[in-house]
């Protein structure tokens, strides 16, 4: 049963043009003369359920990440680099201004264009510093005690009701009650008597359940409390949490409906309370201020120890990629042999690829939807396939997919670039494959000192590209979870990331890429375990990267001549790895066209 991979189904009975009129209805009813609507739900997370996706809802945008504000007569949708061309392609410019959310940042859309005026927003779906950032002169910002597009939205889902159940010690690697505990002496040693957990990847982890809420991260949505003593209570609704569920938390884990959470913050008066702001709705600090309880800005104590995966999680990380090479190296044996025909599609590839893993052991869903792009396609950084956009993959064109898969012991996630064939690749084309590979190596074999975080080494993995005047728009690489979200904080690959520095255990993305829009797109990915440097001599602690992810590079795409030896050296040897711990995982054909594939340059 594949319990990260419920449907998303959106149903609607008002146009776009209707469901915007609507909304505006609502907003002059409620007395203000603007919404902001985040591409987020009462969690903050980046996969929402259905029935927190108000954003697609509005306006067709089904980016992870954005945010519309609607005016009386005018409105807008905000992404980032990774998601405008999609964005335009899914709006509606009669309706919907489309911006790029770093150059024409929201605040001065509003500054702009909401002079004057009153803007309503739902302080359940914004963090405090985002709201803060929206917060110019000459705009009132207004919090609304009830969402106006749940008003509009008439056949809105209801909310998931999977149920909540345990992650093992033999795969967690350390209990629920010495997580507490060590959570909890944190909390004392500061003073603090309790803090919020909003997220909801913090109570998985502090508390090693696990659900099937979202589509593609393995969660049981709801908000815990931790106190000082290492109780905690936890707000979800009481049917989702099974009696083996609650043998496996024990007599200091309280589960409560959520309608008792008010009542619960309102206990806390006169208490210092911790409140991680960039992982906590602002409904949260309204409430305890009101309460009159004392609020401690400070970061969840769960995230960083989340990020710094012990031995057992480390060992299940190499396991279950070792698994996923096995699936994806019969998808890239099968796509060797069907693309050169012309009867491939985007779709029918991505779900022959899904295919393969669900043969595999342990696996309970894919990470996130497959990125399956076919030539300029693959130039849409986050693009997703759908049936109205399926387009057959031609000969020789360049095809990029970006997947990965949800297995009890570990989350993947890879992305290949590859040359249908049967011709040969164009050089430029080569150039631009053989660049990005070297920003790979470049980072996944670097050697730094304790301390250094990830924005320092993102332009590693640039430099081969500017080196030809030439760049992507996206980060380098991001956190991934244990069987928790593929995209997991507090450590980032990217400039416009937070400097926390890595430590021993986090498991990173590498994967830098170059787009010729309207042609193809380019990137490389494998996810790398921070581990510590052979460094003898070395005068402090030095730290390294560890490679998971095993696949083979297509060799028609890579241009040997730009490759340094060293280069050459450490794709040589990767493919010698991949081959001896895959190749006994596979079937004789696919065997045999791995040792094609990963035979020396």
């Amino acid at each position: 049963m594949d319990t990260c991979n419920n449907a998303v189904t959106r149903i609607t009975t008002l146009s776009p043009i209707e469901r915007l009129s609507a909304l505006r209805a609502r907003l002059a009813q409620a007395g203000v003369q603007g919404f902001i609507i985040p591409r987020s739900d009462e969690h903050l997370g980046e996969y929402v359920p259905p029935s927190g996706e108000r954003l697609a809802w509005l306006t067709g945008f089904t980016g992870s990440a954005g945010m519309a504000i609607v005016l009386r007569d005018r409105a807008a949708v905000f992404t980032d680099g990774r998601y405008t061309l999609q964005l335009r392609d899914q709006t509606d410019p009669d309706l919907w201004e489309c911006r790029h959310i770093m150059d024409e940042p929201a605040a001065e859309w509003l500054t702009a264009n909401a002079q004057g005026l009153s803007i309503g927003y739902d302080p359940w779906l914004h963090a405090l510093p985002a709201i803060e950032r929206l917060a110019v002169p000459g705009v009132t910002l207004v919090p609304l005690a009830a969402n106006p597009v749940d008003a509009v939205w008439a056949d809105r889902p209801a909310a998931p009701m999977a149920q909540a159940m345990p992650h093992g010690i033999d795969l967690a690697g350390t209990s629920s009650a010495d997580k507490r505990a060590a959570a909890a002496a944190a909390l004392r040693d500061a003073g603090e008597a309790a803090v919020v957990l909003a997220d909801p990847h913090s109570a998985a982890w502090l508390l090693n359940i696990r659900g099937g809420d979202l589509a593609h991260t393995p969660l049981a949505l709801g908000v815990a409390v931790l106190h000082a003593d290492a109780r905690v209570e936890l707000f979800m609704a009481p049917e989702k949490v099974p009696a083996e569920t609650r043998m496996h938390l024990g007599n200091q884990v309280v589960v409560r409906p959520r309608d008792e959470l008010p009542q619960a913050l309102d206990a806390l008066r006169g208490q210092r309370v911790r409140v991680d702001p960039d992982a906590t709705p602002a409904w949260f600090t309204d409430r305890l201020t009101q309460a009159g309880a004392v609020i401690v800005p400070g970061e969840d104590p769960c995230r960083l120890p989340r990020a710094c995966k012990n031995a057992t999680e480390r060992e299940g990380a190499r396991a279950a990629h070792r698994r996923d090479a096995a699936a994806m190296a019969r998808f890239l044996a099968w796509f060797a042999s069907e693309a050169p025909k012309g009867g491939l599609t985007e779709i029918s590839a991505a779900a022959q690829l899904l295919a393969f893993r669900r043969e595999v052991d342990r696996f309970r869903g894919e990470s996130f939807p497959a990125i399956s792009g076919a030539g300029e396609h693959g130039a849409i950084v986050h693009y997703r396939v759908t049936p109205e956009t399926d387009r057959r993959i031609a000969p020789d064109e360049v095809y990029l997919i970006d997947s990965g898969g949800q297995y009890l012991d570990g989350t993947t996630d890879i992305t290949r670039t590859l040359w249908t064939g049967p011709g040969e690749a164009p050089a430029v084309v080569r150039d631009r494959v053989t660049r990005v590979l070297r920003g790979h190596i470049a980072l996944a074999t670097a050697r730094f000192p304790a301390g250094v975080a990830g924005p320092h080494l993102d332009a590693l993995a640039r430099r081969p590209l500017w080196d030809a005047g030439l760049d992507y728009d996206h980060g380098t690489g991001h956190g991934v979870g244990s069987f928790l979200s593929v995209h997991e904080g507090p450590v980032a690959f990217s400039r416009a990331a937070k400097v926390v520095p890595l430590r021993e255990g986090m498991i990173l993305s590498d994967e830098p890429g170059f787009y010729a829009t309207g042609q193809y797109g380019i990137r490389l990915e494998n996810l790398l375990l921070v581990v510590p440097a052979d460094l003898p001599q070395a005068s402090r602690p030095f730290l390294a990267f560890e490679t998971l992810t095993l696949a083979p590079f297509d060799r028609a795409l890579i241009d040997p001549t730009l490759l340094t030896l060293a280069e050459r050296d450490w794709l040589d040897a990767y493919h010698a790895r991949v081959l001896a711990e895959v190749a006994p995982l596979v079937d004789g054909a696919t065997a045999a066209w791995l040792g094609r594939a990963c035979a020396p340059l």
